[in-house]
This record gives C-alpha cells, sequence and structure tokens, in this order.
C-alpha cells in the first residue's frame, strides 16, 4: 500500500508523519522541527525502532524551514512511496469537511491571513512548496476549526454590531483536530459519555484551550475569534480587557503590531514569571521564585474557571479529559486544576494521577476524568484519506 504524510504547522514548530495507508492508518515514522526562526533549530524524528534522532540544524529561519523540512523528507525512503499529503490548517472559517487543495482554496486560504496570521502562513508556505516541488502529489486540508462548527449561536456568536458578522468575525474555536480524536478515543474505552452525556475536553499545552461537548457536538469552546483568545498559555494571554489596547496604543507605549506581538508571543506563563512559558521549568523553579508560582497558579485558576463555567453550560459533567503536553505530563498541575471541584462530582485518584493513568478519577466520583494522549496526526491521515476516497 501506498504512504501518506500529514504536515501539521505550528507558528514556532512543525509536527510530521509518515503513514502506511490502510483502513487503520499505520505510522511508519513521526517528527517535529522546533524552534523555527531561532537559535539551535532542531529536527527529531521516532521511527519506533529506537531512540529518537535528534538532528541540529543551526538557525533555520522561517521562510527556510519548510525547503529544509522537504529536503529531509525526500532523502528518506518512506516518502518514496507518499502519494498523498493532509495538512492541519488552524483557521477554516466556515469549512466543516477536509477539502483537497486547489487553486481556488489555496486562494481563499491566502485571504485567510488576516484571520490567522500566527500560523497559516507557516501552512501555506508548507503547502506550496510542497506543490512546485511534486505538482502531482493531491494534497489535503483539514481545518482545526471544523470541530466547533456544532456550537449554537450564543456561543458562535461575538457581542459587537452585527454588520461585522458578515465580515466573518464571530468565536471560532480551534484545536479541533486533537478534539476529534479524543472524543473517538473516549468512544473506544466505552464511555457512554462520548455519544450521550456531558464532556469537558481539556487541551493544555503551550496553545491551551477546553472544549464542552454535549452528545458528542461541540457546544462551547474557550478559544475564540482567534487562537489567542480564552485561557492564558505559554507565550498567548487568553483573554484580555479590549480597552488595554486602546490603553496601549493610545499612551503612545505600542502599536496595533507590537500588542499583537505581546499578546502572542511574550505574555501568558512567559510573561508573568518573566522566565520561561515551559511549565516543566515553572514547576521546578517555584519554590525559589515568586513570578513563577504565580504563573502556575495563574493557569490552574483559570483552568480550573473554565472547566465551572462549561458545567454550568453542560449543566453537570460526566467525563473530564486532560490532554496536550501540560495535561498529559504534568500531574501536580492535573492536581491544582482538580482542587476544589468535588461539589462537581470531581474526585481525584491521587496515586492514579501521579502514575499518568488513562482514569484518575476514583470509582466513588460522578465524574470519569482521564488523561489521553492526544495525537492530531492520525487525524490528519484518516481524514486525508476519506477526503480523498482512499479508504477500502
Amino acid at each position: 500500500m501506498p504512504n501518506l504524510l500529514t504536515i501539521n504547522g505550528g507558528s514556532s514548530s512543525i509536527r510530521f508523519a509518515i503513514f502506511k495507508r490502510g483502513r487503520v492508518p499505520r505510522r511508519l515514522l513521526r517528527g517535529k522541527m522546533e524552534r523555527v526562526g531561532a537559535d539551535g533549530t532542531t529536527l527529531t524524528v521516532d521511527t519506533g525502532a529506537a531512540a529518537p534522532q535528534q538532528i541540529t540544524l543551526g538557525t533555520a529561519q522561517n521562510g527556510a524551514a519548510p525547503t529544509l523540512l522537504l529536503d529531509w523528507l525526500e532523502s528518506q525512503p518512506q516518502f518514496q512511496a507518499v502519494d498523498a499529503v493532509g495538512h492541519r490548517v488552524v483557521h477554516g472559517l466556515l469549512h466543516a469537511d477536509p477539502e483537497l487543495i486547489t487553486a481556488d482554496l489555496l486562494s481563499e486560504l491566502k485571504d485567510m491571513v488576516p484571520f490567522d496570521p500566527e500560523h497559516l502562513p507557516r501552512e501555506m508556505e508548507l503547502i506550496e512548496i510542497l506543490k512546485h516541488r511534486h505538482p502531482k502529489l493531491p494534497q489535503v486540508a483539514c481545518f482545526d476549526t471544523s470541530f466547533h462548527r456544532s456550537m449554537p449561536l450564543v456561543a458562535s456568536q461575538l457581542p459587537i454590531p452585527r454588520r461585522y458578522a458578515t465580515k466573518g468575525l464571530q468565536r471560532y474555536g480551534f484545536h479541533g483536530l486533537s478534539y476529534t480524536f479524543l472524543m473517538r478515543e473516549l468512544e473506544r474505552l466505552g464511555d457512554p459519555a462520548a455519544t450521550q452525556g456531558r464532556v469537558i475536553l481539556a487541551h493544555l499545552g503551550s496553545g491551551a484551550s477546553l472544549a464542552a461537548v454535549r452528545d458528542g457536538r461541540s457546544i462551547d469552546t474557550s478559544m475564540g475569534f482567534t487562537p489567542t483568545a480564552g485561557l492564558v498559555m505559554g507565550t498567548r494571554s487568553g483573554d484580555l480587557d479590549p480597552g488595554l489596547m486602546s490603553y496601549l496604543t493610545s499612551a503612545g507605549a505600542m502599536s496595533a503590531a507590537q500588542f499583537q506581538t505581546m499578546v502572542n508571543h511574550e505574555s501568558g506563563l512567559l510573561g508573568v514569571s518573566e522566565s520561561s512559558a515551559d511549565v516543566r521549568d515553572l514547576l521546578a523553579r517555584e519554590s525559589s521564585d515568586p513570578r513563577a508560582a504565580e504563573a502556575l497558579a495563574l493557569f490552574c485558576y483559570q483552568a480550573k474557571k473554565w472547566i465551572g463555567s462549561f458545567s454550568a453550560a453542560l449543566g453537570g459533567v460526566d467525563s473530564l479529559v486532560f490532554a496536550g503536553g501540560i495535561g498529559e505530563n504534568a500531574a501536580p498541575i492535573r492536581r491544582r486544576i482538580c482542587a476544589g471541584l468535588e461539589f462537581l462530582g470531581i474526585d481525584l485518584d491521587e496515586s492514579a494521577n501521579d502514575r499518568h493513568q488513562e482514569r484518575i478519577s476514583t470509582a466513588a466520583g460522578r465524574v470519569v476524568v482521564r488523561v489521553i494522549r492526544t495525537d492530531e496526526e492520525a487525524i490528519i491521515a484518516d481524514l486525508t484519506m476519506r477526503a480523498l476516497n482512499l479508504v477500502s
């Protein structure tokens, strides 16, 4: 069977994987290019056969990163059998299904860049360089916003003059590919809430969001018009009083472009701690650095508030799922978020939580609390095959 390449381009990293096509795609290798545009750009590759291989690339400037990645991929024997490519596209506006990337869709994606200047330019670079080098290779866009297309108007509408809604200004929500995987896993695990129940999904990583899901359909999410909104994140501010931008720009402290840079790259855990956007670093420093402790407290407090608000929107909660780099690996963070939520029926099993077990709630708790390792690439592979009618 031929192979399929998946590409997940972020603002400072590019994840990729090659799958052997089949009813259930089989992963042949996976990798990640990190610190794109900064010193010490690295390429880490895992074939599953041995310890992951790490290649230092020096400084891969933003424009050079896609070329360097494709140069490396083309040297791999698994790439020679690739006959389709699936891309994660963060912002899809009103697109609901994965789509074959045509000249018309490519033009539309370019028009979407102002909606997501942090991710779409990188994604466009990856699409276009593949198109230039391999013009006959079909490419599919898998939109991160698709999962949330089921949100009701009350959750997607912005409280601004209605005329702006016709220009596409609304709450969209993101992390949809991750949420799709998590809901499929819940169903595979036999959790009845996956299809008939109330689920809160917490994708907590350098980019973080939560989603409220009822009967398998998204009804609300913390991110909104852009992925900068919602919960405080690694370098993103999350929700802010809109008056802050007016104050900072009118006071001459910064331009609109500088404000955009601040809220996306200089804020969040990094801005509050003034030392790191990485929860692992902050946990190691919190006993001696009050700023690190304050950043972690803010993150956990806001995550707790979102769980409480989504419980109200859902009329209760049956299952809570932690995923993402922080959600999957930081037991102290999960513990602090869940502390004080006993009134919802959340009762954490401390031992199971410390061991990162799949279920970390006690049998007595009304809410099943799980840790599930998300896999966006597997969803991209599946959606791409379905979009191209490659599923036998």
